[in-house]
């Protein structure tokens, strides 16, 4: 089907406009909820939900007397004031939700915030879609069918070019309201080539438009709101800085006489802060009998590399930092840090992911440690796998320890910490010969390569410490005495000590995050020890056993249905399936992006405009040809989206066996790539099962018009939820896709058997149209 230009131009602006502004709060509340994919995957189910409302409840609604194109006007107005109003809200929330500095949101805060915030905006973008389809289904007298589909495409094309647009040009050149202000002008044009009908003063109206854009601009109002916004988003302290990366959002706060970096509403380090710089190298330095050469990864411009260089005898020192914006920073706000970089011979910056240098570098170390803060979300976690461990091991020497710590408690190790700590030590053993730990507000671990390397006791760490002629305040004879008291030491390792049925973190079962979340969420409220309990202590067998038998009762149902009524009820089994399979596939691309490269922050909008122009072209094939449908096709169709999930997580195998450079450089374009062909699956399915949905409907029938495509976003809804909080981190990738692949592959099954003896296919779909008129 043709439509027509005008609307079909207003039809890709709706989805360029969804697309940023997507990706615009997903970075956003990245920053109120620490950056965790628990929270990406409510936000997501979030903004589903609400589209899916503003979809199903357009549909419903009494059309009369009221032309689609004005009520599309209307909406693009109301969408144009909300855009600003939703970022605003976003960033006064971390003020009310955090009513103690520090606090770590459980999943309730996380899903009823993204709820609250996006309710306005996403039920008016869905709502555009059902109003889309009505001008399709009405002005270009075409079938519902067809016109849901064909708004399907167009949407898609718009969602591509957004998410390219924002990940390539606007996050890296515009504050996140002044990219809400421009996507405002935008809606307000399109509403006014909407609901202006002469020419002339269609063009004087967005010529108004641009015109007051140019002047707010110039009077710097959008980029001076940012500003209040930011100083609002983080109250209490003072704002110096703010800096978006391709990596995250940064922020430099000041308060009493020190500073503080944050990275997506994480703390990096504080300035001065003599005591964590101490801690964090001269516990790992002094566990090596003689260290010459130290790789610090993470967390140098504290005061670290200044400590470790008063051990003489290191002849180097590699400090690895991911962001070149901290180094940016550190330059502007921290110039006594920035400096020793720069002139201290010893010291070499590698701008990198500590990862990749890890596995490309050439050298080996005596002593590795890792300064980076608990894997509180996917990124950091990838410090805390086996495969990390593993690449670290190669790259020590034969009397080589590798050292972090995790926050802990001084006192009183809680079961959560208990479990999160045990999940740790096990896959350090599973790599290391010699683990040992250190109690105290933070428990240091060490591994070593081989037995005999680490101290016995705090007598050989005070024996090294006076050898060296070290002159410290908090490794000093008083304390690592008090911290390495035997008694503490034994209770320690009896608490760590993992049972069999302890997991292993690995890089695609990051289940020490989930664990992590779990302890520091459950500590403000009790509420979440049994949730998070509850959730772990589902066994996979128990539940692949109670799903089986769920679908198997479903499939009986649809199998006593006839006829049409079978189609329909198939058509939205196939749907909904797709739309749960998609998102999660979309994650299993963000999760494993994160845990091959570590910045999923910018991969956000790459991935997601792979998916849409997937999308776009699934529909494309299907539309350019309206004889094409059938229920076995969709079948067919179905069965392939079913089994993506396992593909991708082979993919990811292979590319984790492989392990190469080169594999790696690949990987950055085979990421988008893969994206692409999940979102064509996607998209071919959808107006497959918009054909055979509304072809036993009556043609003059189009009160359902937006059914399917809500029916589409509720799947994935649930899939965003599920996957987030509780299938990936706790079950993994691999079980993670057998799950998304059952449920995927009955509704597959069922349409591919024949409806009846003289219907094998489950009908022809109906013609799209009886007539077409040109586009406008």
């Amino acid at each position: 089907m043709r439509i027509g230009f005008g609307i079909r131009a207003v039809i890709i602006l709706i989805g360029f406009t969804a697309a940023i502004a997507q990706i615009v709060l997903l970075r956003e509340l990245m920053v109120v909820f620490y950056g965790n994919e628990i929270s990406i995957g409510l936000m997501l189910a979030s903004w589903l939900f609400w589209t899916a409302a503003g979809s199903g409840v357009a549909g419903r609604l009494p059309w009369r007397g009221c032309h689609p194109r004005h009520l599309m006007a209307a909406t693009q107005v109301l969408l144009a004031a909300v855009l600003p109003g939703t970022v605003l809200a976003v960033r006064t929330a971390k003020g009310l939700l955090q009513t103690v500095p520090g606090e770590v949101l459980g999943p309730s805060p996380m899903l009823l915030t993204s709820l609250a915030v996006l309710a306005p905006l996403c039920t008016l973008s869905g709502a555009l879609f059902t109003i889309g389809s009505r001008i399709c289904a009405t002005d270009e007298i075409a079938s519902a069918g067809e016109a849901t589909g064909s708004v399907y495409l167009w949407e898609a094309v718009g969602s591509t070019a957004g998410g390219l647009a924002a990940g390539l040009v606007l996050v890296r050149l515009l504050g996140s309201l002044e990219i809400v202000w421009f996507l405002s002008v935008l809606n307000l044009t399109a509403a006014c080539g909407l609901a202006i009908p002469v020419r002339r003063l269609r063009l004087v109206a967005i010529g108004a438009m641009a015109g007051i854009a140019a002047l707010l601009e110039y009077s710097g109002a959008p980029r001076r709101t940012e500003e209040i916004s930011q100083e609002r988003l983080w109250r209490g302290q003072h704002l110096n800085a703010t800096r978006n990366s391709i990596y995250g959002n940064l922020a430099v706060t000041g308060t009493e006489g020190s500073r503080t970096v944050y990275e997506n509403g994480v703390v990096l380090f504080n300035v001065p802060d003599p005591a964590a710089a101490e801690e964090a190298v001269h516990y790992a330095l002094l566990e090596q009998p003689s260290p010459r050469s130290l790789l610090l990864i993470g967390g140098g411009i504290n005061g670290s590399i200044a400590e470790a260089l008063r051990h003489q005898s290191l002849e180097r020192v590699d400090y690895v930092e991911l962001d070149p914006a901290v180094l940016d920073l550190a330059r502007a706000y921290f110039p006594a840090q920035w400096h020793m970089l720069q002139t201290n011979p010893r010291v070499h910056v590698h701008v990198t992911d500590g990862r990749m240098f890890v596995k490309t570098t050439l050298s080996a170390f005596d002593v590795v440690i890792v300064n980076l803060p608990d894997p509180l979300n996917a990124q950091l976690n990838r410090f805390y796998t086996a495969e990390f461990f593993r690449e670290v091991s190669r790259k020590l020497t034969p009397a080589g320890v590798l050292s972090f710590q995790l926050r802990s408690s001084e006192n009183y190790i809680s079961p959560e910490l208990g479990q999160f700590l045990r999940i740790i030590y096990k896959t350090l053993r599973t790599v290391f010969p010699e683990v040992t730990a250190i109690p105290g507000e933070t428990v240091h671990f060490f591994a070593a390569r081989r037995q005999g390397i680490l101290a016995s006791g705090a007598a050989d760490l005070l024996a090294r410490l006076h050898a060296r002629n070290l002159q410290t305040s908090y490794v000093s004879e008083y304390f690592i005495p008090s911290r390495m008291m035997p008694d503490r030491m034994l209770d320690l390792e009896r608490q760590i000590q993992p049972a069999p049925s302890v997991p292993i973190n690995r890089d695609f079962a990051p289940v020490a995050y989930y664990f992590d979340v779990a302890l520091w969420s459950s500590q403000f409220n009790q509420a979440y020890r049994r949730l998070f309990r509850g959730l772990a202590g589902i066994r996979f067998g128990v539940l692949l056993a109670a799903l089986g038998m769920i679908i198997g009762m479903m499939a009986i149902g649809i199998r006593l249905l006839k006829g049409r009524c079978r189609r329909q009820v198939l058509a939205i089994s196939c749907t909904a399936a797709t739309g749960f399979t998609m998102i999660g596939l979309e994650m299993l691309l963000l999760l494993g992006f994160q845990a091959v490269y570590g910045y999923v922050y910018q991969q956000l909008a790459i991935v997601i405009a792979g998916f849409m122009a997937g999308m776009a072209l699934g529909s494309r094939l299907v539309l350019r040809r309206p004889a094409l449908g059938g229920m076995r096709l969709l079948g067919i169709t179905q069965m392939l989206v079913a089994v993506a999930p396992l593909a991708l997580v082979g993919l990811f195998a292979a590319m984790e066996r492989a392990g190469s450079a080169a594999v790696l450089a690949g990987g950055r374009l085979g990421f988008p790539a893969a994206a692409l062909a999940c979102g064509m699956l996607g998209g071919f399915g959808f107006p497959l099962a918009s054909r055979i949905f509304f072809s036993a409907r009556r043609p003059s029938d189009r009160s359902r018009l937006g059914a399917l495509y809500a029916l589409d976003l509720a799947g994935s809804c649930l899939a965003a939820i599920l996957f987030s909080t509780w299938f990936v981190p706790v079950f993994g990738f691999l079980r993670t896709a057998l799950l998304s692949a059952m449920l995927g592959m009955a509704p597959a099954v069922l349409a591919m058997l024949p409806v009846s003896e003289t219907d094998p296919e489950g009908g022809a779909p109906q013609r799209a149209c009886a007539r077409r008129i040109p586009g406008r």
